[in-house]
């Protein structure tokens, strides 16, 4: 590790006399891919440098503790050796955690489609109500939302909705978000006060500018037809509705919201990027297939990745054994504890396959 360590800190060094350069800086575009780069390096130099001020001092300590003949500077020596050596320890595991290779999508914005599963209108009742969770969340970080396609019931419920989430790294802390939730409450229509159980499936995409893949023309068959549902009589009479069927893969996307026909393509083909991007890496990537396979599964009541209990108010993760009992603060988007623990479970199984 420390040699690793010792070429970022090399590379970290040519980074900073780089930026200062001013034939680089005239160049903005390669010097702001410098200056990113050289941001990216910035916690791991430091953190570095603190462990080698740890074990500087450890050291020394060692060394006056081989001399030292009074007793209370024995005992503060040894008490100094002890909190160097656990502060090394959190200092190694921490520079562990940066080290580890980051998914290149961590930083973007995401895209989340949210669909009613089984339970007829409860379930999509529920996907509204999960869909409002994730947009309150975004308010509370003072991200932005951005509605792309909405499938509303008359109850009020959705039967689909995708919207985009902007932020800095928005992607890296709702991407285990993606899977089958489950819902077990009493419904409003239910007589009897019986529980019943209902599913919404969400899926998380990273929002791409650029792919790695060509979406040719001739692959597409664009229909229009007329917007329907809440948008007032000027969506409901013109064909401003888009549909993207991509023939190779035979996903469809849908878009009708806006009433522009150009702006509804656009958004279309934002959602069929992001939805075109999972398809190809689960093609080349066995595991990250299996895992997307895992995380989304059928909408089946036996797949989960989560139980929303109303009648205890309770929440439970599965995937990491996490049980809350706070449903309604969860349901109003105060889920950084959850989505924190979910990341240290991903970083320590990630920690465990790594040789350093």
């Amino acid at each position: 590790m420390v040699d690793k360590l010792e070429s970022i800190v090399q590379k970290y060094k040519e980074l900073t006399t780089k930026i200062g350069d001013p034939n680089v800086i005239a160049d903005n575009k390669t010097w702001q891919k410098l200056v990113k780069e050289h941001s990216e390096l910035t916690p791991i130099v430091e953190k570095y440098n603190q462990l080698k001020q740890c074990k500087e001092n450890l050291l020394q300590a060692h060394e006056l503790l081989k001399t030292e003949k009074d007793n209370e500077m024995v005992l503060l020596l040894e008490e100094e050796i002890k909190d160097s050596k656990d502060k090394q320890e959190v200092l190694e595991q921490e520079l562990k955690v940066l080290l580890l290779p980051k998914d290149e999508n961590d930083d973007k914005n995401v895209i989340i489609e949210i669909r009613a599963g089984a339970g007829g209108d409860e379930a999509a009742l529920f996907a509204g109500e999960l869909a409002r969770l994730y947009m309150m969340y975004a308010e509370r970080h003072k991200f932005k939302v951005e509605l792309l396609s909405q499938n509303e019931i008359e109850l009020g419920g959705i039967k689909e909705i995708v919207f985009k989430i902007s932020g800095h790294g928005v992607y890296s802390k709702l991407k285990f978000e993606s899977g089958v939730h489950r819902v077990q409450r009493v419904p409003e229509t239910e007589s009897q006060g019986r529980v019943h159980t209902s599913t919404a499936t969400v899926a998380v995409l990273p929002e791409l500018e650029e792919v790695d893949f060509e979406i040719e023309d001739k692959d597409l068959r664009i229909d229009t037809y007329r917007s329907s549902g809440a948008g007032g009589q000027h969506v409901n009479k013109t064909d401003s509705a888009i549909r993207i069927t991509h023939l190779p893969t035979g996903i469809v996307v849908a878009c009708q919201d806006e009433r522009s026909q150009l702006k509804n393509r656009e958004k279309a083909m934002m959602i069929l990027k992001a939805k075109l991007y999972d398809f190809y890496q689960g093609q080349k990537n066995k595991e990250y297939a299996d895992t997307r396979k895992a995380q989304v599964g059928t909408g089946d009541r036996s797949e989960r990745i989560r139980t929303y209990n109303f009648p205890q108010s309770r929440i439970t993760d599965h995937r990491i054994g996490y049980t809350a009992y706070n449903l309604l603060d969860f349901m109003n988007g105060n889920i950084d504890e959850l989505l924190t623990e979910l990341q240290l479970d991903y970083q320590r199984k990630r920690l465990e396959s790594q040789d350093f």
